[in-house]
Formats: C-alpha cells, sequence, structure tokens
C-alpha cells in the first residue's frame, strides 16, 4: 500500500508579492528543494467559468518558475473525458496529479490506479469521496454558503422565502456551501421555498428555472441563492426580461469581474472573493514539493467518506458594493475602471 506522506501548512508568510491575503489563509512552505524535470498533470472540470483560466495560470507560471512543467487538460465538464484525461497522465509516467473534479464520486478508481503507479494525487478546490488522495486543496465552502447567507438575511426579515439555485449534487463543495447557507436562513428565520441542483453548472438551466417559475417567483421570493456568479449572471438575466433585476437580493460566489460589475450597478446583491491566486499559487508549491518527495507537515485534515485527508484550507470574504474598492480593488483581483466601467460616475 502507498504510504502517504506528511503534508503540513505553515503560518501566512508574505507569499505573494502585491498581494494581500486573509491573515486566515494558510500557506504551503515556500521553500522548495531541487527540481528536475517534474512534470505536474492538471485536470480541468472547464474554463467557461472565468475564475479557472485565472487558476490555471498563475498555477503553471508558479510551478515554472520552481522549474516544473504543467501539462493542462480541459474536460469541457464531461467526467468521462477527465477520467480519460487522468488515465493519460499514468501511461505518460507524470510525478503528480493535479485535478478540479467533475464528479465527487466518479473518479475513484482512477486515483487508485495513479496510487498503484506511485503518482500523488491533489484535489484541487473539489474533493473526490472515498478516493484516499494525497491532499486537499480548497476554500472553506461552508463558510461560503455562510456568508451567503449573512448577507441574505441582511436584506430580508422574518418570515421571507428564498430560492436555491444550487450547483450540481456531483459537486462534493455544493453540499458544504448549501449546509452553511440553510443554517443561516434557519437562523434569521427565514424560509427556503425551493432548491434547484444546477447539472454540470449550466448556467442557461438557472436562466430556465427562473423563467419558468416566474409567475411565483415574482410573488412570493424574496431573495435568491445562487451557487456561483456564472448562474447569478443567467437568474438576473431572467428577472431583467420581467423588470425585476435589482428587486431581489441574489448572491453568489468567485467574484467574476461581470458580478463584481453587477454589483456596482445594483443587480446582484453580493459575491463571495476567494484569493484564488493564493491558492494555486500555493498549489504548485505542494505539487512541486511531493512531486520532489520532500516531507511536509499539516494542520487540518478533512474526512472523504473512507479516510482522513490533509486539507489545505483558505478563507473567503463577503464582497458587497460597500467593500468593492478594499476587497477586489484593494486585492487588485480586478481594475476599478473595469469594475466600474457601466458606473463612470462612482470613480470619481
Amino acid at each position: 500500500m502507498k504510504v502517504k506522506r506528511i503534508v503540513s501548512m505553515l503560518c501566512l508568510s508574505s507569499l505573494l508579492t502585491g498581494c494581500n491575503a486573509p491573515e486566515s489563509a494558510p500557506v504551503v512552505n515556500q521553500t522548495v528543494g531541487e527540481t528536475e524535470d517534474i512534470e505536474i498533470g492538471m485536470s480541468f472540470d472547464t474554463f467557461v467559468v472565468e475564475r479557472w483560466q485565472r487558476d490555471r495560470d498563475i498555477f503553471v507560471s508558479t510551478a515554472k518558475e520552481l522549474g516544473a512543467t504543467v501539462n493542462v487538460q480541459n474536460a469541457n465538464g464531461d467526467v468521462t473525458e477527465q477520467i480519460n484525461q487522468l488515465n493519460y497522465f499514468i501511461e505518460k509516467g507524470v510525478d503528480v496529479i493535479v485535478v478540479v473534479p467533475i464528479d465527487a464520486t466518479m473518479l475513484t478508481d482512477v486515483v487508485n490506479e495513479a496510487h498503484e503507479h506511485d503518482i500523488e494525487v491533489i484535489c484541487y478546490d473539489r474533493l473526490i469521496r472515498n478516493a484516499g488522495t494525497d491532499a486537499y486543496i480548497s476554500f472553506d465552502n461552508e463558510t461560503v454558503g455562510i456568508l451567503m447567507g449573512d448577507a441574505m438575511s441582511s436584506q430580508l426579515t422574518v418570515g421571507d422565502q428564498v430560492v436555491m439555485v444550487s450547483g450540481p449534487t456531483t459537486d462534493a463543495n455544493v453540499e458544504d456551501v448549501n449546509r452553511g447557507f440553510e443554517e443561516e436562513m434557519q437562523k434569521a428565520g427565514i424560509t427556503v421555498l425551493d432548491t434547484v441542483y444546477i447539472d454540470e453548472w449550466k448556467a442557461e438551466l438557472a436562466y430556465d428555472y427562473v423563467s419558468e417559475n416566474i409567475s411565483w417567483i415574482g410573488t412570493d421570493v424574496d431573495g435568491i441563492m445562487c451557487g456561483n456568479d456564472n448562474l447569478a449572471s443567467q437568474v438576473i438575466v431572467a428577472l431583467a426580461e420581467n423588470r425585476m433585476a435589482g428587486t431581489i437580493p441574489v448572491t453568489g460566489q468567485d467574484a467574476d469581474l461581470d458580478a463584481c460589475q453587477r454589483i456596482v450597478e445594483g443587480t446582484q446583491y453580493m459575491t463571495v472573493y476567494k484569493p484564488v491566486g493564493n491558492l494555486a499559487e500555493q498549489a504548485a508549491i505542494l505539487a512541486v514539493q511531493m512531486a520532489n518527495g520532500e516531507e511536509i507537515t499539516y494542520e487540518s485534515t478533512i474526512n472523504d467518506g473512507s479516510t482522513e485527508i490533509p486539507y489545505f484550507r483558505m478563507s473567503p470574504e463577503a464582497v458587497t458594493a460597500e467593500n468593492m474598492d478594499e476587497v477586489i480593488i484593494g486585492n487588485g483581483f480586478h481594475l476599478k475602471e473595469d469594475v466600474y466601467i457601466n458606473r463612470p460616475e462612482l470613480l470619481e
């Protein structure tokens, strides 16, 4: 049986030049030993969502700076294709596999196959269930839901009703985010009237849901929680077509540029900022350290359903119009002129 290396999170240091990470964000030891011909295989769910392009670029550039090469594959939301990509990495003999899993349960066998070939596997942003992967690096997803719920409850009152337009049940993060959100709704005395799970994160299905149910959404719903900003974009399109955009608070996550623009315009109430630059950079460092066989220690674990695995957890932050400049502009996540492109009067 493959013996796991000990993996660790050290105290926050100034790992990123010119980027202010949350104080609670764990940082992988920046010291990396000698790197020789290291190849990392990295499989993404999709690049349709803006943030994954950012993650990819930072991960690849960081790995390159450390002397490693990254073979990036895009599964385009197809879990069978993602399994084929991981098998390709195994046949190619890469040193480490990093995967943004499309499905939380269907990659277990291929992870086991990688381990049989002494290839370590890192779950990036999403967990694979019952696979005993070598590390999981992500944001605190329950906190993401709590932040959404806290923002929503600040706009509503006891007895109000919301709907949840969530991501797919195949994404392990969805359960955590929803749990955090639902707990906040319960505390605030707000009823979750309906929950819909959007297959493969297809935003057009979120549009269909709102459009097809606009008759009761328009009369009975006081807020809409969206699983990410991409879903929120189409929810708001459906609301706008019915002259309701800006009248119902809508929440999302990822702090996509268009979401930040909608927030300052007033059609989306909040998003959740996740410092993906930190996440991608530290994941690349961790992957190179694993490939080098370095000993690392860890502070946290998470149960994947069968075993405790090392968990590198980072903290998200709520963003509204009130703290947009401080969090998004201040951290250099988006340029101010881009965020306020449709509200130039607010640039002064």
